[in-house]
């Protein structure tokens, strides 16, 4: 899944611990949802959309693959 977590924490000047304190996660966790290698569970996707005062959809972009 696709996301902006990397330039909403970058706008905020916050690292990755800041950012994984505040949503009461591991730094390792934000640093795994920000390459995309985890997608947030439902609770988390909500609580990253709320911290930033944004809709999920804003935040998290679901990765679509083209057929052709």
């Amino acid at each position: 899944m696709k996301n902006r977590l990397k330039i909403l924490r970058a706008e905020r000047d916050w690292t990755q611990a800041d950012l994984a304190d505040k949503l009461e996660v591991s730094r390792q966790t934000i640093n795994a949802i920000e390459k995309g290698k985890y997608d947030p569970s439902l609770p988390l996707a909500f609580k990253v959309a709320r911290l930033f005062e944004l809709t999920i959809e804003q935040v998290f972009e679901e990765e679509t693959t083209h057929e052709e």
